[in-house]
């Protein structure tokens, strides 16, 4: 028996070797994408990795279901298995990443298993590494050297291997923002220092440099995209505002390709840059999501324990296929797929689980709440509302189960929460009400060039967060944009069509008629003028159909993270 304990622990680190290693070597191929403009190349790349820990996880838990039989069931077992497998990766630099993985196993081979604290790491993780300052980790600018030479160095030491369009008046583009936000402020000292992770973030059509510059008693964090434009290489813009930076590092956005030594110190710098980041989201950032909801997790069990305010439904219009519940005090909303859909939805629960899978896997482009998926999900009895309690029994019955103490939830999904954009609208005054409607017009049609259609576009489906940014949050109807029909409405000619009680054209199922978008899109009276003059583009098919036809070219179309206004060449295409 303890040969086949020691078995087991192998077979489970082994796969985790071989996770880590292949997803390094993903990881590795983003400079060259970069490099040669290859946009295609860093989506598909990108898709492989997403995939990679799943595909890891199903692999050993068929290793495993053949290795032991009915021991699988054994919980005296398991427990010496977790002993077995702590010993072994006791000196790993990314054991809290080895310790999600087993949880990951254990959850997917031992039948019913809900989170248990004797046969899973719940409460090690983040901080069990040791976190310390790594000369490997980032290159280090001494004050002495002066602004030009440490700019100048700086972009020598990162080389792309590509011609730059002209690196010379990036490097005085760079010179002047400094001057002009940090030395407008402090004055430099001996022990200034900057300093600039090693690491590049690659995203999409970006390549993003993080550092940070101790002035003034405190650090003053920066980062620096560059783009790999048609004429060459060249920097972009220099972000020192911590909301950008924040937004950067969204929750609506895809994954960062970087590579990473320690994973641990790499969160830790990152978490001294972006302060106001949470650990889960920045594992989350560049690309441990399975980690980051552990992170999660162990961040709400311990809000959980500090607070006691009780679980209730969400604010906002009932949904046709989700419930959403939220606890008051806590950042995060909790959606379930209904036993029974609401007409005229009329698609099954796996089809919408499918939807949520797309999401997944698909650039978010700052406009999609990235999700975690949770099964088995825990929450103490005494903490759910009555009123949240009878609707989720009128509503997700089938996916409740209980025990003395507690309501065990089979399959939930946990996203960030906002202000639905129906409840913004009927609160805000003029001014703020502007500003959200552009940001919904923007959101739907970012979405549509990075080929997505949001399919019901109603404002309820729609979240507005803390920087007043619109975000799609409903995915049951989503659908490839390229997959639409985008078409102008026939012109009644006769007497019997313009009086018809119903459309007297054929209409197909993917048949899509943006004129009729006006008649719907914003409720809200004083606005919806403002609205619809704005985003004209939205209600012209002829446009939809360009979209679509850029998009089945292979053309990525960039969506810029960051104010546009800020950047060094506006005229420049990304």
């Amino acid at each position: 028996m303890e040969e086949n304990q020691v078995q087991t622990s192998r077979i489970i680190e082994e796969s985790f070797n071989h996770y880590i290693e292949v997803f390094g070597e993903l990881t590795k191929k983003a400079p060259g994408f970069f490099r040669n403009r290859d946009w295609a190349g860093m989506q598909q790349n990108h898709v492989k990795r997403l995939r990679l820990y799943k595909d890891h996880i199903f692999d050993t838990k068929n290793r495993l279901k053949d290795l032991l039989g009915a021991t699988i069931e054994d919980f005296s077992y398991w427990k010496k298995i977790k002993t077995q497998y702590q010993t072994q990766i006791k000196d790993r630099l990314d054991k809290e990443l080895a310790e999600t993985f087993f949880n990951s196993i254990i959850r997917k081979v031992y039948p019913g298993l809900a989170i248990h604290e004797e046969l899973m790491f719940v409460y090690e993780g983040y901080n069990s590494c040791p976190i310390y300052s790594n000369e490997s980790l980032y290159h280090s600018y001494p004050s002495s050297w002066g602004l030009q030479k440490i700019i100048r160095s700086i972009m020598e030491d990162f080389d792309f291997g590509a011609n730059y369009l002209n690196k010379e008046e990036d490097i005085q583009f760079l010179v002047h923002s400094v001057r002009e936000v940090i030395l407008s402020r402090y004055k430099p000292s001996e022990d200034t220092i900057t300093q600039v992770l090693k690491s590049v973030f690659y995203r999409n059509k970006a390549a993003y440099l993080v550092g940070r510059t101790k002035v003034g008693g405190k650090w003053m964090p920066f980062i620096i995209p560059f783009l790999n434009g048609p004429r060459g290489i060249y920097v972009d813009t220099m972000i020192f505002a911590p909301k950008v930076m924040a937004h950067l590092f969204s929750f609506t956005r895809s994954y960062f390709m970087v590579e990473v030594e320690i994973p641990s110190q790499l969160v830790a710098f990152l978490n001294s840059v972006i302060t106001h980041k949470q650990i889960h989201e920045l594992y989350n950032a560049i690309g441990f999501n399975k980690h980051g909801k552990t992170e999660f997790y162990r961040d709400f069990i311990n809000h959980l324990a500090q607070s006691t305010d009780q679980f209730e439904v969400a604010e906002g219009i009932k949904g046709m296929v989700m419930t959403v519940f939220t606890l008051p005090s806590y950042n995060i909303v909790f959606k379930m797929i209904k036993d029974y859909f609401d007409p005229p939805k009329t698609m099954t629960r796996q089809e919408v689980r499918d939807k949520y899978k797309m999401v997944g896997l698909h650039d978010r482009v700052g406009r999609m709440a990235d999700t975690h998926e949770f099964e088995e999900f825990h929450i103490p009895l005494d903490r759910v509302h009555p009123s949240l309690m009878e609707e989720l029994k009128n509503s997700v019955n089938s996916l409740l189960e209980f025990n003395a103490n507690e309501l065990i939830i089979k399959h939930v999904y946990t996203e960030r929460k906002m202000v639905p954009l129906n409840i913004y609208l009927e609160k805000c005054n003029f001014e703020e009400a502007k500003q959200v409607v552009e940001e919904y017009g923007y959101a739907i049609l970012q979405l549509a060039k990075a080929n997505i259609f949001p399919g019901d576009m109603l404002t309820k489906n729609f979240g507005v967060t803390r920087q007043k940014r619109v975000v799609f949050y409903d995915y049951d109807e989503i659908e490839f944009l390229t997959d639409m029909n985008f078409r102008w409405k026939p012109k009644a000619e006769t007497y019997e069509q313009i009086y018809a009680s119903e459309p007297w054209y054929d209409i197909k199922e993917n048949d899509v008629f943006p004129e009729d978008f006006k008649k719907w899109m914003i409720g809200r009276e004083d606005v919806k003028a403002y609205f619809l003059d704005y985003h004209k583009d939205l209600f012209n098919p002829d446009y939809w159909q360009s979209l679509q036809n850029q998009i089945k070219k292979g053309e990525l179309l960039h969506a810029f993270p960051y104010p546009t206004e800020i950047r060094f060449r506006p005229e420049e295409e990304a």
